[in-house]
C-alpha cells in the first residue's frame, strides 16, 4: 500500500505542475515527421524507432535492431512473442506453457528449462514503454499493435531490470484526433476463429480515446486418447483501452488500461522417444512399463510416432492465464527537451494443471503451481536534443510480489515405478504422497540511469552509458509432506528414517523444507559507443558494455546433500557479469530502396545464471546455478529490398555461436545418470550403459560440460519473405492482387540444460503463403502456414525419475484460412 501511495502521488503530482504550467490553445497531436524520406519512395523505406527513447530511424541508431511492423505480423499469423522468432533470427522462444517460456537473443537471456521466480530475465519486455517483469505475463496475443524493434545486446543504460541480452520494445497505435476504425475476421481450419477490432477518434478538442478488443480461438493439435479431446487449444480474449488528454501541444497525458484471458486446455505433450540411461536395466522405461504390465495392467503408449499427434495424459490440463494493467504516461516538452513519466501497476494471474510424469500411468498424479503477481514501475526520463549533444537520463523504481501454493501428489503407479522393494510396492506406500509447498518473493530495484550522444562532428558521434542499480530481494518457501493417509513427515533427516524402510522410501521421493533466502546488490554497469557516418547512407559503429544481471535466489526447492537435506547454501546465486563486444555496418543505396546491415558481436558472461535439473523428483521444478563461464559469439546479417511499387522483399540471417567456456559442476544429462555414484573416476560407466544387479553401473556426482552450447540455441537461422502485386480492379473495387510468401529455418539444437544426445531437436524449415486482394480500405487474402506440412518438435522434456524416457510439443501441422480486413 505505501509503495503504490508514493507511486499515485508521485504521477498526480507531475500531472498537477505539469497541467498548471500549460496555458496556451489546445492543438491537435501531430505525428513526427520522417526524417529522411524521400519523395515516391515505395511503401515508405523510413522506419521510426524508439529504440534509444526517442523518436529516429532504424538507420540512425547505432545499434542492431530488427523492425517487425504490425502489418507484418498480422499478415504472417505471428500473434504473440512466441511466434516472433519466425520473424527475427537471433531471437529464440520456446515455451512448455505460457510460465514455462524462455526468450533469448543471441542464446542468452533467460535459463532454458523451468522457470524460477527468483531470478530476473535478461531480455527486457516493453509494451508503451512498460517493463514486464516475467516472460509469463507477456504471453499474450499482440493487440492493436503499431510495430515491435527487437533490440540486440545489453541495453541496461536505456532499459530497466538487467537487460543483458536486449529487449523487445512493443509500440501499440496510439488515440487520434482523427477518427479511424478498423476491424478483422479470420476463419481456418482446425476450426481457428479470430476476430479484431479497433476504433479511435476525439471525446472533444483535447480528449481522444482508442478502445481495441480482440479474440481467438483454436482446435488443439494433440489428441489426448484418454479424454477423448483435442489438448494444446487456444482461447483467448484481449482488450485495452486508452484515454488521450493533450490540452496543448507540449503536454500529452495518456492514460491506458488492458486485460488479457487465456483459457485453454493445455499444455499436454506426446511420447517422443527412449533413451538407456545408467539405472538398473529393470529401473528403465521399457522395463517399468512390462512391470507394471505383468502386474494386471495393459499399457502401453498410443504412439511411438510423435507425428501422430497422440497423447495419454491421465491428469488434468490447464493454462488458465490472466494478465492486466493500467499505466499513466505523462509527456511534457519544457524547453529543449521532453519529460516524460510513466507509472504502471501489473498483475499476473496463473492457475495451472500439469501431468508432470509425461504419460497414462499414474506416477504423479497431480502437479501444479498457481501464482499470483502484482507489480508497480515508475520510471522519469528526460530527453534532451540539440545539434551538438543529446542525451537522456532516467530514474526507475520497481516493487514485485509473487505468492505460489503449490501441489504435486503421487499416483497410484508411483510405488513401482519409483521403487524396488516387492512389499513396498504391494502395499502402493507412494500412492497420496503429497508435497504441498507454499512461497512467495518479494523484488525491489532502483536505478538510474543515462546516455550521452556527443556529435564531435556531423559524421562522428561519441555515445557513453552508465546505470547504477539497487536490487533486494527476499523469497519464502516452505514444503509440507504428507502421506496418503495424510499423516505429516516432520524429517527426512538419517537418525528419522533410520530403521524406517517405509519413511526412507517416501523420503526418497519428497522431503520436507523451509528456506527463506535473501540478497541485495549494488551495481554499477556502463556502455561506450561510437559511430561514423562513412557516407549519407552508410553508418558504422562499435560498442563495448559492461553490464550485470542481479542476484538470482532459488524459490522451488532445493537440491539435496548425502544425507537428504536440502542444501541451504544453494539459496543463492550470484549476478552475472558481462561484457560484451559489438561491431556493425548499416547501409543503404539504390536510392534508399535497398538496406543491408550487417553485425558482429561477442559476449562473455562469469556466473551465468542456469536453470538445472538433477533428476530428483524433490526437486520440483530444478534449480538455479551458476554456471562459471559462458560465450556467446556470431555474426547477422539484415537484407531488403524494395526493387518497385510491385515487388519487395527481405532475407535475414545469424551464425549463434553460444557455449558454456566453463561449467564443470553441472547435473549430468540422462545417459551419465542414474547409476551408483562415485567420485572414483576409473569406475565411470559409458554413456548410455544400464546397470544390471551382478553388473551395476556407476555414475558421476557431476558433469563438466564445458565447451558444449548452450540449449536452445540453433547455430544458423534465417528468415525470409517476398512479395508481389499487380494492379487490378474487382468487385468494383480499384485495388491490387498479390502474393506474398515467408519462411524462416533454424539449425538443430538441444533442449536440456545439460546438453544431452537424447534431447537434440532436429532443424527445420518453415514456409508460409499468402495471396489476395486490397484496396483503399479493404484487405482479403488466403493464406497456408506451414505449407509443406513439416513435422518438427518444438521442445523436448526429460521425464522425472530419470528413467529414460522423452516427451515433446510437436509444432504446428499445415494451417489454412482466409481473412477479411477493413479500415476506415
Amino acid at each position: 500500500m505505501i509503495a503504490r501511495t508514493i507511486l499515485l502521488a508521485g504521477v498526480a503530482g507531475l500531472c498537477f505542475i505539469a497541467s498548471a504550467a500549460s496555458a496556451q490553445e489546445p492543438a491537435p497531436a501531430q505525428a513526427a515527421p520522417e526524417q529522411g524520406a524521400t519523395s515516391g519512395s515505395p511503401r515508405g523505406d523510413v522506419i521510426v524507432v524508439t529504440a534509444r527513447r526517442r523518436q529516429e530511424t532504424a538507420q540512425q541508431v547505432p545499434l542492431a535492431i530488427s523492425v517487425i511492423r504490425g502489418d507484418s505480423i498480422e499478415a504472417t499469423g505471428n500473434f504473440n512473442v512466441v511466434k516472433l522468432q519466425q520473424l527475427a533470427p537471433t531471437l529464440q522462444v520456446y515455451t512448455t506453457n505460457p510460465r514455462n517460456t524462455s526468450v533469448n537473443i543471441r542464446g542468452l537471456g533467460v535459463p532454458f528449462g523451468l522457470t524460477s521466480d527468483g531470478f530476473e530475465q535478461g531480455v527486457g519486455i516493453y509494451v508503451d514503454d512498460v517493463y514486464n517483469s516475467r516472460v509469463a505475463a507477456a504471453t499474450f496475443d499482440f493487440l492493436d499493435v503499431a510495430q515491435v524493434e527487437v533490440l540486440r545486446g545489453p541495453q541496461g543504460t536505456l532499459y530497466g531490470k538487467n537487460t543483458t541480452a536486449g529487449a523487445i520494445n512493443i509500440t501499440t497505435n496510439q488515440p487520434t484526433f482523427d477518427f479511424e476504425g478498423r476491424a478483422e475476421v479470420t476463419a481456418g481450419n482446425l476450426n481457428y476463429k479470430q476476430a479484431k477490432a479497433a476504433i479511435s477518434g476525439p471525446l472533444s478538442e483535447t480528449v481522444a480515446a482508442r478502445v481495441a478488443v480482440a479474440t481467438t480461438s483454436r482446435r488443439g493439435t494433440l489428441y489426448n486418447v484418454a479424454t477423448r479431446r483435442w489438448i494444446n487449444e487456444q482461447d483467448n480474449l484481449g482488450l485495452r483501452a486508452q484515454l488521450l488528454f493533450q490540452p496543448t501541444e507540449d503536454l500529452s497525458i495518456t492514460l491506458s488500461g488492458d486485460y488479457s484471458r487465456q483459457d485453454p486446455e493445455c499444455c499436454g505433450t506426446t511420447f517422443v522417444r527412449v533413451g538407456t540411461t545408467q539405472r538398473l536395466l529393470t529401473r528403465q522405461y521399457d522395463a517399468l512399463v512390462a512391470a507394471a504390465n505383468a502386474a494386471g495392467r495393459n499399457y502401453q503408449v498410443p504412439s511411438r510416432n510423435p507425428y501422430d499427434r497422440l497423447s495419454d495424459l491421465d491428469s488434468n490440463l490447464n493454462a488458465g492465464n490472466k494478465i492486466g494493467g493500467a499505466s499513466l504516461k505523462v509527456k511534457w516538452d519544457v524547453g529543449p527537451g521532453t519529460l516524460t513519466s510513466v507509472s504502471a501497476w501489473r498483475f499476473w494471474d496463473w492457475k495451472p494443471e500439469n501431468d508432470r510424469d509425461f504419460t497414462g500411468l499414474s506416477i504423479v498424479a497431480r502437479s501444479q503451481n498457481p501464482s499470483q503477481q502484482d507489480q508497480y514501475s515508475q520510471e522519469f526520463r528526460y530527453n534532451y536534443e540539440s545539434q551538438d549533444i543529446d542525451f537522456v537520463v532516467g530514474l526507475f523504481g520497481f516493487k514485485q510480489r509473487i505468492d505460489t501454493q503449490g501441489v504435486e501428489s503421487q499416483g497410484a503407479d508411483a510405488s513401482r515405478w519409483s521403487l524396488t522393494n516387492a512389499a513396498q510396492i504391494n502395499a502402493g506406500i507412494l500412492n497420496g504422497l503429497t508435497a504441498s509447498n507454499t512461497q512467495y518473493l518479494k523484488s525491489t530495484s532502483a536505478a538510474l540511469f543515462g546516455q550521452l550522444s556527443w556529435k564531435v562532428t556531423p559524421e562522428l558521434t561519441i555515445q557513453p552509458g552508465a546505470r547504477i542499480n539497487y536490487d533486494k530481494k527476499s523469497g519464502f518457501y516452505q514444503r509440507v509432506v504428507t502421506t496418503g493417509s495424510g499423516q505429516v513427515i516432520a524429517s527426512c533427516a538419517p537418525a528419522a528414517t533410520a530403521g524406517n524402510a517405509v519413511l526412507a522410501a517416501q523420503c526418497g521421493v519428497y522431503q520436507p523444507q523451509i528456506s527463506a533466502p535473501s540478497a541485495s546488490d549494488w551495481n554499477f554497469t556502463y556502455d561506450f559507443n561510437i559511430n561514423y557516418k562513412i557516407a549519407p547512407d552508410v553508418l558504422a559503429y562499435a560498442t563495448y558494455a559492461k553490464s550485470f544481471k542481479t542476484v538470482g535466489i532459488n524459490q522451488n526447492g532445493l537440491p539435496l546433500d548425502a544425507n537428504n537435506q536440502p542444501i541451504l547454501s544453494a539459496g543463492t546465486v550470484k549476478p552475472e557479469s558481462v561484457n560484451h563486444f559489438e561491431a556493425g555496418l548499416k547501409t543503404q543505396f539504390l536510392d534508399r530502396r535497398a538496406t543491408f546491415n550487417l553485425t558482429a558481436f561477442r559476449t562473455e558472461i562469469k556466473n551465468f545464471q542456469a536453470t538445472v535439473n538433477n533428476g530428483q523428483f524433490g526437486v520440483l521444478r530444478g534449480y538455479l546455478a551458476n554456471a562459471q563461464k559462458v560465450r556467446s559469439q556470431g555474426i547477422e546479417a539484415d537484407f531488403k529490398i524494395l526493387v518497385s511499387d510491385r515487388f519487395t522483399a527481405y532475407a535475414n540471417g545469424a551464425y549463434t555461436d553460444a557455449k558454456y567456456k566453463k561449467f564443470v559442476d553441472a547435473p549430468c544429462p540422462p545417459e551419465l545418470a542414474g547409476g551408483t555414484v562415485t567420485t572414483n573416476a576409473a569406475q565411470w560407466s559409458p554413456a548410455g550403459q544400464a546397470g544390471t544387479a551382478a553388473n551395476p553401473s556407476f555414475s558421476r556426482p557431476n558433469c563438466d560440460i564445458s565447451g558444449q552450447r548452450l540449449p536452445g540455441v540453433s547455430k544458423w537461422a534465417f528468415s525470409y519473405g517476398a512479395e508481389y502485386n499487380i494492379p487490378a480492379h474487382l468487385l468494383d473495387k480499384d485495388g491490387q492482387v498479390y502474393l506474398g510468401v515467408d519462411g524462416n529455418y533454424r539449425s538443430h539444437w538441444n533442449s536440456n540444460a545439460s546438453p544431452s544426445i537424447y534431447t537434440e531437436v532436429k532443424g527445420y524449415a518453415l514456409t508460409n503463403l499468402r495471396a489476395g486482394f486490397r484496396g483503399e480500405g479493404f484487405d482479403v487474402f488466403g493464406w497456408v502456414r506451414n505449407v509443406f506440412d513439416v513435422d518438427y518438435i518444438e521442445n523436448l522434456q526429460v521425464a522425472p525419475g530419470n528413467v529414460g524416457l522423452i516427451a515433446g510439443q510437436v509444432g504446428d501441422p499445415q494451417t489454412w484460412g482466409g481473412t477479411i480486413k477493413v479500415s476506415f
